[in-house]
């Protein structure tokens, strides 16, 4: 639901209802949510186990479901790359969820979901690390870029991860400086917990209404944190600025006011103007993990 709710809203710069990118549009991320479906299923099935203690943390396998999930939304779409950084982020969530007690109605409280994430993400493995290597090739994300070190690319990564016990943990923490995805999962998921979910808790209560909320949370997210999908395809600075002008669209009141709505269309005109080089994917990632709370915390449109 967070995956499609995360689409359909008309963000600057990303593929919705109404614009695509050249080869990839918003039916390919409908076939990737509903493909994606039976995995979160899965790692909340491996949460529930952790919690009646039939299995331990360690043994999750989240490697192999984030790589199970990939091969998986490929075989159904024919769009590339949809949703590998929504699925890094969530499929930890589900765990989580798994592991986590609910309240009537399958409503869970976020900082206990909180705490319970990050036992997650730091129970990984080796075997995780390497599973998400291939689940990354199949992917095959544009705009990877060179890693300077455990490149996905060397064949010596793989090799390095197993004879040095090098967890998934590990893994994205070396990666963290130069990838947001990697960023929440080694710090706690601030972004997604301490910016985008208050802030779309927030925005909903103002608003009334899903598609403004979205909006702007997602130009709140990017105006904190410059896009590092945005900023390994074209450096850091372009990033910057382009956090920058979301941060204008903020000030002139977003889609709350006239002068807001101009400047957004304009933001979103020059993001799609490069292709994809200004596609602020990693932001868009985020806020489906933000959605993600929000409907495990009770929301329901």
């Amino acid at each position: 639901m967070a995956i499609l709710f995360e689409v359909s809203a008309d963000k600057p710069g990303n593929v919705n209802l109404i614009v695509g990118f050249e080869g990839t549009r918003y039916q390919h991320f409908l076939a990737s949510a509903v493909a994606a479906a039976p995995s979160f299923e899965w790692a909340a099935e491996r949460g529930l186990a952790v919690s009646r203690r039939e299995i331990h943390i360690n043994d999750v396998g989240l490697g192999q479901i984030i790589k199970d999930c990939v091969a998986n939304i490929n075989a159904w779409q024919q769009g590339g790359n949809t949703l590998l950084g929504t699925i890094i982020l969530l499929l930890p969530i589900a765990v989580a969820a798994g592991v986590t007690p609910t309240k009537e109605g399958y409503i869970f409280e976020i900082p206990k979901l909180r705490k319970n994430l990050k036992l997650v993400v730091e129970s990984t493995t080796p075997e995780d690390a390497v599973k998400v290597f291939e689940a990354i090739k199949i992917a095959n994300p544009s705009g990877l870029g060179k890693a300077p070190e455990l490149d996905i690319d060397d064949p010596e990564s793989v090799n390095r991860i197993v004879k040095k016990n090098i967890s998934l943990y590990q893994v994205f923490r070396i990666a963290s400086s130069y990838d947001n995805v990697c960023y929440e999962w080694v710090n706690d998921y601030p972004i997604t917990f301490d910016v985008a979910y208050p802030c779309l808790m927030e925005q909903i209560r103002i608003t009334k209404d899903l598609n403004v909320a979205i909006i702007h949370t997602f130009l709140k997210a990017l105006a904190e944190y410059p896009d590092t999908f945005i900023a390994r395809k074209t450096g850091i600075e372009k990033a910057r600025e382009v956090s920058s002008e979301a941060k204008e669209v903020l000030e002139l009141g977003g889609l709350e006011t006239s002068r807001g709505k101009q400047r957004l269309r304009e933001f979103d005109l020059k993001l799609r103007k490069s292709g994809n080089l200004l596609n602020p994917g990693t932001t868009a990632d985020i806020i489906a993990a933000a959605l993600a709370l929000t409907i495990l915390g009770g929301y329901r449109p």
